[in-house]
Order: structure tokens, then sequence, then C-alpha cells
């Protein structure tokens, strides 16, 4: 395991299951915690550790992103952001449906481009910055009524790779990681019953990926070893894309 001691690691989504299994995984590797979550985190938080701290912020927020993210920078430093939060939901492309699509958009695109914005001074000031973005496999296939999702977290991986190609030069890589479906509570009551089956079915290693699979993915990627590492999607998906 990668040793983070003495970095900070920015978390979004840490109080849901993937962002759990980060904050764990992270918190193992000596690493010390902002969990950012428009939930509560503290429970987690004071889990993993004393130095560990919550912020509370609504990423469809832009003028809280840039006002928390400054509080976070100025109080613990930024090493590492895992733009991990999201929102999944789904339907078929011919539905007009604006709301869905405008907050698919603002979660998923726009949230993790501010934060990266507002923690650049940061990362830079860091000398060794990491941004790891949490796409999917959606963004590299077509999966039916996946068009907000699937167009949001396409977006999403372009907009890493520019994110290397600018920050490199202060010491920062950019990567993505494109799981499957990951075995969250609330993916598991998504995807149960026949549609789960089916899905498990077409992942040639016959199974869905665990929220710690996923978060040793992200710590691989903090660490100095993936140093070299830039520009890239790690894809987590037991195969599916492969064929």
């Amino acid at each position: 395991m990668s040793d983070l001691s003495g970095r900070t690691v920015l978390i979004t989504g840490a109080a849901g299951g993937i962002g759990t299994a980060m904050a764990e995984r992270f918190a193992a590797a000596g690493a010390r915690l902002a969990l950012v979550d428009i939930g509560d985190a503290s429970d987690l938080a004071a889990r993993l550790g004393p130095d560990n701290r919550t912020y509370s912020l609504d990423l469809g927020d832009p003028a809280a992103i840039a006002e928390t993210v400054a509080r976070i920078g100025a109080e613990m430093g930024i090493d590492v952001l895992v733009n991990n939060a999201g929102v999944g939901m789904v339907f078929p492309a011919e539905t007009a449906d604006l709301a869905a699509w405008d907050l698919t958009m603002n979660i998923n695109l726009r949230a993790p481009w501010l934060v990266a914005a507002a923690a650049l001074p940061f990362l830079k000031a860091s000398g060794r910055g990491r941004i790891i973005n949490i796409s999917s496999q959606a963004g590299l296939v077509a999966i039916d009524e996946h068009a907000a999702y699937g167009a949001s977290k396409a977006g999403l991986i372009l907009l890493t790779k520019i994110q290397a190609l600018e920050w490199a030069r202060f010491g920062i890589t950019a990567n993505s990681i494109a799981p499957t479906v990951v075995e969250t509570p609330m993916a598991l009551v998504g995807w149960s019953g026949e549609k789960g089956v089916k899905a498990r079915q077409e992942i040639p290693v016959g199974r869905f990926a665990k929220p710690s699979e996923i978060a040793a993915a992200a710590v691989f990627l903090a660490g100095e070893d993936a140093g070299i590492i830039n520009g890239e999607t790690l894809v987590a998906d037991g195969g599916f894309t492969i064929r």
C-alpha cells in the first residue's frame, strides 16, 4: 500500500458507499482526510482518526464550492483530490427531462471541474498534487438509458486529460477511474433481480466491483509509484468494455 503519511486527501461524496471505502483506504495509508458531503460524515471522520475533518457542501452551488474548498485548503492543505460524488439518474435519450439532465451534468461534470479549479492553488503548493476523478464504464461505451449519465462521465474523462495536460508542469497528475457497477447499497437496489443477473452475465469476471477495489485503485494513483501515470483512465470493469 502507498504511504500517504503527512498528506491531506479531499474526498467528495465521502458519506456514500464508495466514499466511505475511499476514506477507510486513505486513512489506512496514513493520510489526513477532508471528508466532503451534502450529508453528515462526522462519525466516519472520527472513527478514522482525530486529525480528520468534515465539510458540508452542496456541489450544485458554485459559490459554496469555491468557499468550502478554499477553507479546506487554508485549514488543512490539499495534496490529493478525489472527485467521487455523483448522481446516477438514467432515462431514455428520447426523454427531454431537462431537470434530470442539468442535475446530472452539474454534479457529475461541472462540480469536479469547479472543485479542482478551486483546489489548484493548494495542489500547486503541495508540489506532488494528485487529482483522481471517478468516471464510469458508461463514459466509455454506450449503455441503454444512460444518455445524460454517460455523457457526463465521458466529459469527465476528457476533462481529466485536459487537467493532466495543463497542470503537469506544477507537479500535479490527473487520472480517472472507470468502474463497472459498484456494490454500494443504492446500486444493489437499482441492479437487483433479473436486471442485475443479466448485467453480471455481461461482465467477463461475472460480478460487480466492490467499493474497496475502487478505493484501492485510487490510493495507488495517489501514491509515489504512480507518479508517471498522467491523463489515463484506469478501467475497473471486470472486462465489460473489452469486447
